[in-house]
């Protein structure tokens, strides 16, 4: 409280003065006043979703309130529950919401929003980042207030189902319904697609779908975001607008554009609702809410300030959503849009036969947020769809002509027992785009790998693309020098000659065919992580037949220029260890208590440490970075103990590894 305080008053204070001091300066003032707030804002969001987490694994049973409904990366259906219950566990050290994914056999085909659950399964902390500067689970799921996750194996059964549900939980049993009813009205995977848009619910798409979508670009179509909130409130605009039309003594004497935006916004709500509201859907609903009002009020729609009004109120609204890729994606794409096709504008297009219009509007869209959003999914996903553009113009205005309208249409009938028509034009349409996802995703060189960048990359690159669209004249296209030095900076990026997982369990060294990894199985989604961020995903066991480790039993000899660095496996190779085995650097995924004479990561430093990428300096030192040393002390990781000093291993120490001393310096 005393730090938002202080950046109120710091923020009213640079206000005052921006009044006071001469024009020229006072653009910086206010800039200042809003840094100020936007620091206060993300702090107070901080704390207010602050939630308590698991700090030990936990196995045992679990009761909780089915909140929420989707799949899991290994294609199992996963739970989110609330209400939580832990056996030998005060409430107020219970986590308020946990993820389990459900395994084997289970008695329950279908779950109900709302109901009370039982189950004996196994939980644990949310996992850190799975390389230093990598995504943090840990933060995301703060967010979630998902204080554990988890799995189980044996059966879920239904405890109860609660006699009055709250009205969130209502309109969550209302979703999954009208979900269960369009996958039993249209079976397979156009089903899993329409109930998809309509609600939300992915949670029936199967895996095999989702890799085609994605390796066509064609993932977006799957999420409601701005795409889906904008085609339908569109349609209802265009609707309700040209019906009123149609009646003279309406047309003449009532506002029909207003009343259209009104009627538009009253549905756009609904889907947010019905949706689930997840942070996409919130950022679509938003932007089209802003160019609604824009329409109440007799404002153009489609500007820039429209864009950044959206944008602020997203971020004052959900501050984390900033270097996410929904968000960043979506703005980019939007922002892309509204200037390009702003500055169409001075151009005189009528020369252009009309039929040739909608075609050029659909492909010029397509090629500019795909442009648009490339870098930024190239970043977060590590891939390049090479014919997304192709797979876009053939599926996108299918999408707004087709399937939308089809959609409204089978809910403004569904009242009379008669949305089979509209299911059966979507169904039409759905299959379609998919056809065109299965045969793009086919074709040879459809998708490439790139791997992460620095982290300064990408800020650099938007900054050069706000230059750009932003700035009037010919000073604009010194944004391009930024976005260039990003791609440059990009290209030079190099990756951790070696990677350690924080559970000890997995090493994965840099090598001439790729990085190669210490196991062929477990540990599968760091090791899948790595791979892809290395630009080169492969199977797991394919990574670890690679060369350049050397093995003896459950030991692993790994080489980063002279260190040699020792993994050792299982308590019994660690304890017929004799010192250091050579090593400069031991890692282990048990408990070591053996004074060493080298620097010791056993499983209990690692989880203080989080994982950790090995490299050397200019100098030919070691230098050891940790998860933790990047993230910093955030409250999401605060129970993992205090920041870990950075580690640099020098020629001069490794001349005194008999000194035991190194290991307590870095402990």
């Amino acid at each position: 409280m005393l730090l938002m305080a202080a950046l109120g008053v710091a923020g009213v204070a640079a206000l005052i003065c921006a009044r006071l001091v001469p024009t020229a300066f006072a653009p910086l003032l206010v800039a200042v006043a809003l840094v100020l707030a936007g620091v206060g804002v993300a702090k107070h969001r901080v704390s207010a979703v602050e939630a308590p987490v698991l700090t030990f694994r936990y196995y045992g049973p679990i009761e909780g309130r089915v909140v929420n409904i989707d799949r899991s990366a290994s294609d199992a259906v996963r739970l989110t529950l609330d209400r939580v219950v832990l056996a030998r566990m005060a409430p107020d050290r219970t986590p308020d919401r946990v993820r389990v994914s459900l395994h084997g056999e289970q008695p329950i085909a279908v779950f109900t929003p709302g109901d009370v659950i039982i189950l004996t399964g196994h939980l644990s902390p949310p996992a850190g980042p799975a390389e230093p500067g990598g995504f943090d689970f840990q933060r995301h799921a703060w967010f979630l207030q998902v204080g554990a996750v988890g799995y189980t194996r044996t059966p879920a059964l239904r405890l109860h189902v609660p006699e009055k549900p709250d009205l969130k939980t209502q309109i969550f049993g209302m979703r999954m319904a009208i979900s269960r009813a369009v996958q039993e009205a249209m079976p397979g995977e156009t089903g899993a697609f329409a109930a998809a848009i309509m609600t939300g619910d992915r949670s029936g798409m199967g895996q095999a779908t989702l890799t085609d979508l994605r390796a066509s670009n064609l993932a977006h179509l799957l999420a409601i975001s701005g795409l889906h909130m904008g085609l339908l409130t569109g349609f209802i605009f265009a609707l309700v607008r040209y019906g009123l039309a149609v009646v003279p003594g309406v047309a003449l004497r009532w506002p029909t554009k207003k009343i259209a935006a009104v009627c538009a916004l009253i549905v756009g709500a609904f889907y947010l609702a019905l949706s689930g509201g997840n942070v996409a859907t919130e950022r679509a609903f938003i932007m089209v809410a802003v160019m609604l009002v824009a329409v109440l009020l007799g404002r153009r729609a489609l500007t820039l300030r429209a864009v950044a009004m959206a944008a602020v109120i997203v971020l004052m609204w959900q501050p984390e959503a900033l270097i996410g890729p929904g968000f960043q994606m979506s703005f980019a794409a939007t922002t892309a849009l509204v200037a390009v096709f702003g500055a169409l504008r001075r151009f005189d297009l009528t020369g252009l036969p009309k039929w040739t219009r909608p075609i050029l509007s659909v492909v010029l869209s397509s090629f500019i947020a795909g442009l648009a959003t490339a870098p930024f999914a190239a970043a977060h996903f590590n891939q390049i769809a090479h014919y997304g553009l192709i797979a876009n113009v053939l599926s996108v205005p299918l999408m707004g002509m087709l399937v939308m309208p089809a959609a409204v249409l089978a809910v403004c009938l569904a009242p009379f027992g008669l949305w089979g028509i509209g299911l059966w034009l979507m169904d039409i349409g759905l299959r379609w785009i998919l056809f065109v996802a299965a045969t793009v995703s086919a074709q040879e060189g459809a998708l490439s790998h790139v791997w992460a960048p620095d982290w300064f990359v990408l800020p650099v690159l938007a900054f050069g693309l706000l230059w750009i669209v932003l700035v009037n004249g010919r000073g604009r296209w010194a944004g391009g020098i930024a976005v260039v030095a990003a791609l440059v900076l990009w290209q030079q990026s190099t990756r951790p000659a070696l990677l350690v997982a924080d559970s000890g369990s997995l090493i994965g060294l840099q090598s001439v065919e790729g990085r190669v990894l210490s196991k062929a199985k477990g540990s599968g989604f760091v090791a899948g992580i790595w791979l892809e961020n290395d630009g080169g995903p492969v199977a797991q066991d394919l990574a670890a037949a690679r060369s350049g480790l050397e093995r003896e039993g459950r030991i692993i000899y790994a080489a980063v220029g002279d260190w040699r660095i020792t993994q050792v496996s299982g308590k019994t190779a660690l304890a017929e260890m004799t010192g250091c085995g050579g090593a400069d650097v031991l890692i282990s995924n048990q408990t070591d208590e053996v004074m060493r004479p080298c620097l010791v990561y056993d499983v209990l430093r690692l989880r203080n440490t989080g994982a950790l990428a090995l490299d050397l300096t200019v100098d030919g030192d070691l230098r050891i970075t940790t998860a933790h040393q990047v993230a910093g002390q955030r409250p999401w990781n605060i129970r993992q103990g205090p920041v870990p000093a950075p580690v640099q291993l020098s020629i001069a120490q490794r001349k005194r590894v008999a000194e035991a001393t190194l290991y307590t310096q870095t402990d």
